[in-house]
């Protein structure tokens, strides 16, 4: 890489915070409709700025959601053309008590970005434009071409980026797709992930009595729903985390004893890691590392249960109705229909007596992998190697990208997902933070991979 695309970066990295500060004051949350003026105000913000970088073709393009952003730079004949993925809506911020300073008022402080999207994914979204960027305007040319997809629905599980993919496929026709929304090891050692699990959702709605009822008149004749949900929540796993649900794992590709070995050489430190959580002990299935519990085995979780009082003091109320939220983490070759239609037989055959239940599905991807040896993956690991000075590990990700899956069935794209983030930044709680010495390394890293991926036959 040239002296002078550093160069670049280094005079400009102050300039570059001040803008990233400007994206993350944006409250972008895409799960709550009262947010959609600020949905717009960042799709609008990422438009300016794609175009003040250089780009072409820029548009904010209307899906039935949340739009679009598309940008393209195609001036590299005979060199690969890349598709990036990013987004740019974020979680909501609850509990915001929890917060050290405003969520939407970025702050730096020990080296450290803190806002909400700092890590996920704004933050890195925001460094492939600088980037390329910095490569545009030192050389006036990019080594190949590129065009951006960056979604605003994808903190909702990107219910219309589906529809908008297979519609456009001639304008997002690629040949890799690169998407940086998955952590690094640790601090100075760089990742690779070359598998997502997949994901699927449903809320539980347990109905009772017609209203609240008093507990003294009505405790002990009829069924408290709080009571029933729980029993029936109860029923899907056992005490070591192992999955209750009937036929939930007769898909599951088991650990193979190599990838059992490479995730051992990884040395992940569990102990720091219960440490960090501030837990008496870490949890799960038995007979499972942690990184094998996370990468490669499915899970079931309860995201929110609710119901009855819940003010303050006390109310002796027998609640009408309680509701729970779970999600559950899918890794090849599980179907998300196939797993909700599973949990949705077992909540039928589990239902305690005395109330009536609904289940609602939402969220649902695919997971996915890809293999470590393509020279597009190969290419992003001497990149990484180049910037920080050692060689990335090749990793699977706990967490889903939905529309991974779905670039790949479409556009038949190979993936590489190369991120920047820590696992320990916060990102959907409160406190999120990115840090800036991933933010600098990140940015050589990317400028090293766009002139190493224009050379390698993909």
């Amino acid at each position: 890489m040239e002296q002078h695309v550093q160069q670049w970066l280094k005079d400009k990295r102050t300039a570059h915070l001040d803008e990233l500060k400007e994206f993350l004051s944006i409250p972008s949350i895409s799960a709550l409709s009262e947010h959609k003026p600020h949905i717009k105000e960042a799709a609008d913000w990422l438009a300016k700025n794609l175009q003040s970088a250089g780009f072409d073709h820029v548009q904010v393009m209307p899906t039935n959601g949340n739009p679009v952003v598309y940008a393209d730079w195609l001036h590299a004949p005979n060199k690969p053309t890349v598709l990036i993925y990013g987004h740019y809506d974020v979680q909501p911020v609850d509990p915001i008590g929890l917060w050290d300073t405003p969520p939407f008022e970025p702050d730096i402080r020990d080296n450290k970005i803190f806002a909400r999207g700092a890590s996920d994914d704004k933050g890195q979204t925001f460094m492939h434009i600088k980037a390329l960027e910095a490569i545009l305007h030192t050389t006036g040319t990019l080594p190949l071409n590129i065009k951006f997809c960056i979604e605003g629905e994808e903190e909702v599980g990107s219910p219309n980026l589906d529809r908008f993919v297979e519609v456009n496929q001639n304008l997002l026709a690629a040949d890799v797709l690169v998407i940086s929304d998955t952590p690094m090891l640790d601090k100075g050692r760089p990742a690779i992930c070359t598998g997502l699990r997949g994901l699927c959702g449903l809320q539980i709605d347990v109905k009772g009595p017609k209203s609240d009822q008093h507990s003294g008149l009505f405790g002990g004749a009829v069924q408290n729903p709080i009571h029933a949900l729980v029993r029936l929540l109860d029923s899907m796993r056992d005490e070591e985390g192992h999955i209750l649900i009937d036929g939930f794992y007769d898909q599951v590709i088991p650990i193979t004893e190599e990838e059992r070995a490479a995730y051992q050489f990884l040395q992940m430190d569990e102990e720091k890691v219960r440490q960090e959580l501030e837990v008496p002990a870490l949890f799960g299935e038995k007979g499972f590392s942690m990184l094998e519990r996370t990468w490669v085995r499915p899970t079931l979780e309860v995201n929110g249960i609710y119901g009855g009082f819940q003010g303050e003091g006390i109310k002796t109320v027998l609640p009408s109705e309680a509701h729970a939220k779970i999600t559950c983490r899918l890794v090849p070759d599980q179907e998300p229909d196939q797993i909700v239609e599973l949990l949705r037989k077992h909540i039928q055959k589990h239902t305690p007596p005395g109330v009536t239940v609904q289940v609602t599905p939402f969220d649902k991807g695919y997971p996915f992998m890809t293999p470590i040896d393509h020279p597009a993956i190969q290419a992003a690991s001497r990149a990484y190697e180049k910037a920080y000075g050692v060689a990335a590990a090749f990793t699977r990700m706990g967490g889903s990208i939905p529309i991974v899956a779905t670039f790949n069935r479409l556009l038949h794209l190979p993936v590489v997902l190369m991120g920047f983030g820590l696992p320990n930044e916060n990102f959907h709680a409160p406190n999120e933070h990115f840090h800036l010495e991933n933010f600098d390394l990140g940015l050589l890293t990317l400028c090293h991979y766009w002139f190493e991926l224009a050379n390698t036959p993909v």
